[in-house]
């Protein structure tokens, strides 16, 4: 079923490809002018609906709660274990995520937009347009861009005053962490870990940007990113040790408690890290994955408030 339904989309595809004159792309011009709702998306693609969308899927679960603290609904949701903050969301049919899109399931649904990731899902366009869904793609590799998905995604649903209050109280959060600079800030390594594959996290990395934000310092700033992985660094165990981290804090999406021993037995290898003060002080621990594995969305005030936490005990 799903083969021959993906090969009736692909089918589609190409009969209105063939359609695409230029008086049709002229019409289309002018139609998105005259839209109600105009946007422009993270890719900087400029999307046009007449009305606001009904038939919502996200992609992921941070785009997830963003919907539904706007007051929307979804139709569609992503597959994940990951405890969701909004009820109502919990029956939503799951539909993949951005990693591994169901094409199948979105076109059963009927979507009328799917919110993906930039540029995770850029190959999914041609295909989710051509069975008459539009693709709005965003990202959230900073507090600052999910502020931004809250502000889009208030345009889209028309809930431009209830996007400003969040973001407002994102702004006002982050403004109680603003304290004396003088204070050393505690050194921090945020470790993004499955069995066997363990990396650093960047400040360019949402969970980098929040560390910072609750007024942390990433040991692991100035490392060289990974091609594949921008905003991740291989762990360095001649510059943690250098370093000497207060904390460790260790994200993952499979089993916590799997990784956590993971990490400590591949940490046990070089005898030097014992003499790690987050070693020393068991300061190493899992952070809660609704909160750091993914995007968050309006729980960023959650994420931030766990971390500072976390830090200003270090200080005392």
């Amino acid at each position: 079923m799903k083969k021959g339904l993906l090969i009736c989309c692909a089918a589609l595809v190409l009969s209105m490809t063939a359609c695409s004159t230029g008086a049709g792309s002229s019409d289309q011009s002018n139609n998105q002018h005259n839209a109600l709702i105009q946007i422009k998306d993270f890719a900087d693609r400029k999307i046009a609906f007449d009305a606001v969308p009904q038939h919502i899927v996200a992609l992921s679960n941070g785009e997830t709660d963003i919907i539904y603290a706007l007051g929307g609904e979804l139709v569609g949701r992503p597959t994940s274990t990951t405890p969701l903050a909004t009820k109502a969301a919990e029956d939503v049919e799951q539909i993949g995520s951005a990693h591994e899109v169901d094409l199948e399931k979105i076109t059963l649904l009927r979507a009328d937009v799917v919110l993906g990731n930039n540029p995770m899902n850029t190959k999914d366009i041609p295909i989710l347009e051509g069975v008459g869904t539009k693709v709005i793609l965003t990202s959230a590799n900073s507090v600052d861009e999910i502020e931004k998905q809250i502000e889009l995604f208030g345009q889209l649903l028309q809930k431009e005053e209830r996007a400003s209050e969040l973001v407002q109280q994102i702004e006002e959060k982050l403004t109680q962490y603003e304290g004396n600079s003088e204070v050393p800030k505690p050194r921090a390594l945020l470790v993004y870990g499955a069995p066997g594959t363990y990396m650093a996290a960047l400040p360019n990395s949402l969970s980098g940007n929040i560390l910072e934000l609750a007024g942390g310092t990433n040991i692991a700033a100035d490392y060289p990113s990974l091609q594949s992985y921008p905003q991740y660094a291989q762990l360095n165990s001649e510059r943690i040790i250098e370093a000497n981290p207060q904390l460790i804090l260790i994200m993952t999406h499979g089993n916590p408690e799997e990784v956590k021993q993971g990490f400590l037995k591949e940490m046990q290898t070089n005898p030097a890290w014992s003499s790690l003060e987050a070693v020393k002080e068991n300061k190493v621990e899992v952070l809660p994955s609704e909160l750091f594995g993914s995007n968050p969305g309006t729980r960023i005030l959650e994420s931030l408030d766990y971390l500072h936490e976390k830090l200003e005990v270090l200080k005392q």
